[in-house]
């Protein structure tokens, strides 16, 4: 296994959310403090987020809510629908905080971010995690956990101790090598960033049981039973960064936006309203990369767990010039979907999806057809992002979108968008 040219002197930080949904919620809800709450899936299905209180009742990751409702409620808890607006602009909040400690930010999800720590002069760098934590606490209200090490790997693992051993005060910096030992031998294999459940399962039946087992592994053996995602993870886990800082997301080059209705919708004119919806969400995320799309595609499907007839089907179609115009965009959307609709049939679920995703910057001349980006449907696309990024979303929203919208998602327990609407801001008494 070559480890040539790779560097062992970088040191980067893993900041990670305590579960996040549940801590976001307890902000703007302090009597949630000290009870089980738990983060309901879309339409009130499974648990996706749970306070440290509802694992104390053994309750599973992705458990269904009604089965743990009266036990939950039994022990002074609540089961919250998801309030992703919500989460989504307190992500953006604490990731704005983490820019003040590190000019190298990678945001690698909604809840955990990479910084880049490479050259700082701190001495004590665990320290300077409790800094970022409470800095984090007091600015937003967001538990985190901090993590440092040489690679990210191994800032993963030192993030999973600190958050687990009320000892290390939610921060924990593994540079030295007997502590990166003892934090690898506690670490079962199955927990190592990279490493999945088949993996898992076939390093046990070769009795490598633990992360520092792993990292001792023989070359011939990573070499010939490894992928090179594989041979990655057991580098980082010997101290060589082979995944590097992406500051910059790349932008996406697919755009899915789906959702399973709040119940069964076999009138046409419902599944229109939910098509130009998800149409509006998926070109807001266009523009917001600054990008176009030269591909759509529209998909229906029934509820598959019901008896019955089934009937799951999609249509596409290429977008030339390409474009992120929503009204243009609906208009194909709907025509797409009469073609696909069939009466007669129940639909559980209805989706779009962009393709052929490129830069507005890498838009082809068109002699034939004007592109929207030169007129002034670009300019108005601008106008209504920002309006309704200022007033909220939807502020200016499409008629063919509907008003009362039926056929939404089921969120019976939602909480107020704290941050995001202003008549949804908290009162003080």
């Amino acid at each position: 296994m070559n480890s040539t040219g790779l560097s062992r002197d970088n040191i980067v930080a893993l900041v990670d959310c305590n579960n996040f949904y549940v801590s976001c919620e307890r902000v703007f809800n302090p009597a949630l403090q000290g009870k089980p709450v738990a983060v309901l899936s879309n339409n009130d299905g499974c648990l996706v987020s749970r306070s440290q209180e509802i694992k104390d009742l053994k309750i599973p990751m992705g458990a269904p809510g009604f089965k743990y409702e009266a036990l939950i409620k039994k022990h002074g808890g609540a089961l919250l629908s998801s309030n992703y607006a919500l989460y989504g602009d307190m992500s953006a909040r604490v990731m704005d905080v983490l820019s003040m400690f590190s000019p190298d930010v990678e945001i690698y999800s909604i809840d955990e971010a990479f910084l880049g720590l490479t050259g700082f002069r701190t001495r004590n760098f665990e320290e300077f995690g409790r800094k970022i934590k409470s800095t984090v606490q007091q600015w937003t209200g967001i538990p985190v956990s901090v993590g440092i090490s040489t690679t990210k790997t191994l800032a993963k693992i030192a993030n999973h101790h600190a958050k687990k051993t009320p000892a290390f005060k939610g921060s924990l910096c593994l540079l030295d090598e007997d502590r990166i030992a003892k934090a690898l031998e506690r670490t079962p294999v199955g927990e190592i960033w990279g490493i999945g459940r088949q993996y898992d399962k076939f390093l046990r039946q070769q009795h490598i049981e633990t992360a520092l087992q792993l990292r001792d592994a023989e070359d011939k053996f990573v070499d010939h039973y490894m992928t090179s995602v594989g041979l990655k993870t057991v580098l980082e886990l010997r101290g060589y960064s082979c995944v590097e800082m992406d500051e910059a997301p790349s932008a996406k080059k697919s755009i899915v936006n789906s959702r399973s209705f709040g119940k069964q919708v076999s009138d046409i004119a419902e599944l229109q309203e939910a098509v130009s919806n998800y149409i509006t969400r998926a070109a807001e995320k266009l523009r917001k990369q600054k990008s176009v799309a030269g591909y759509l595609m529209v998909f229906l499907s029934t509820n598959r767990f019901k008896e019955g007839p089934q009937y799951n089907n999609s249509l596409s179609t290429t977008l030339f010039p390409p474009t992120a115009y929503t009204p243009e965009l609906i208009r194909i959307a709907l025509s797409l979907l009469e073609e696909l609709y069939l009466p007669g049939f129940e639909y559980k679920k209805a989706g779009v999806m962009f393709a052929d995703i490129i830069s507005e910057a890498d838009v082809p001349l068109n002699f034939i057809e004007a592109c929207y980006l030169d007129d002034k449907r670009k300019q108005l696309m601008d106008i209504v992002d920002k309006l309704n990024r200022r007033h909220g979303q939807d502020t200016l929203f499409y008629a063919s979108s509907g008003v009362s919208k039926d056929w939404q998602m089921r969120r019976a327990k939602l909480s107020p968008r704290f941050t995001t609407r202003w008549s949804d801001l908290p009162k003080v008494k």
